[in-house]
């Protein structure tokens, strides 16, 4: 068997295997979804805030509170910081001298957190009542991927005291990759709100 001859029977065999290989490949290609950085959320524990200030709460021990360098001249007016997420609780609080008073901090409320509609899918809107400390008031809970704030909530005993939160990041909002932390700072809100006492 020449050499010749042997070459034109293992080309067939070569153009096989070419076109075996070239038809084994897979054009169907589908992108994964976009992946978020693992986050590490910090011990639920608290500690007593209670000072100067005629509201005593619980916060979390992971974050820093501050007075409010937006609002010099109300002494009340604080932040608590949350360094770890680059989030931000601004605490503010007035004094009530009437009914009509009451109605507008209320209303100014209720308009801060409806300036968010443009961005957001839902608000929703959690009543809240203790009693036992005379504490009520309304938690608006925003839902959307442009939401500046995701949480709000105004509290009072209806006669002298009123007390208002929003939640910032310190970020481009995006819900999808800050929900992990939104939640678990919302819980910490929430205890917040639960353990709020007027002096």
């Amino acid at each position: 068997m020449n050499c010749k001859s042997f070459a034109v029977k293992l080309f067939p065999i070569l153009v096989l295997i070419v076109f075996l290989s070239a038809s084994c490949r897979n054009n169907d290609y589908t992108p994964k979804p976009r992946g978020y950085f693992r986050i590490q959320l910090p011990a639920n524990e608290y500690r007593e805030l209670d000072s100067i200030y005629p509201y005593i709460f619980e916060y979390p021990k992971y974050c820093r509170i501050s007075p409010d360098p937006m609002a010099l001249h109300e002494t009340n007016w604080i932040n608590l910081d949350f360094p770890q997420f680059r989030g931000k609780l601004h605490i503010s609080y007035k004094t009530v001298s009437g009914p009509q008073e009451l109605d507008k901090y209320t209303e100014d409320s209720r308009k801060l957190a409806m300036k968010h509609i443009p961005k957001a899918s839902n608000i929703e809107q959690i009543t809240f009542s203790n009693p036992a400390n005379r504490v009520f008031g309304l938690i608006y809970n925003i839902k959307g991927l442009g939401a500046a704030s995701p949480y709000q909530f105004y509290v009072t005993d209806s006669t002298r005291h009123f007390l208002r939160g929003a939640l910032y990041f310190d970020a481009v909002p995006n819900s999808d990759s800050l929900m992990p932390v939104i939640d678990f700072v919302k819980k910490d809100i929430d205890h917040l709100i639960n353990t709020l006492r007027w002096k």
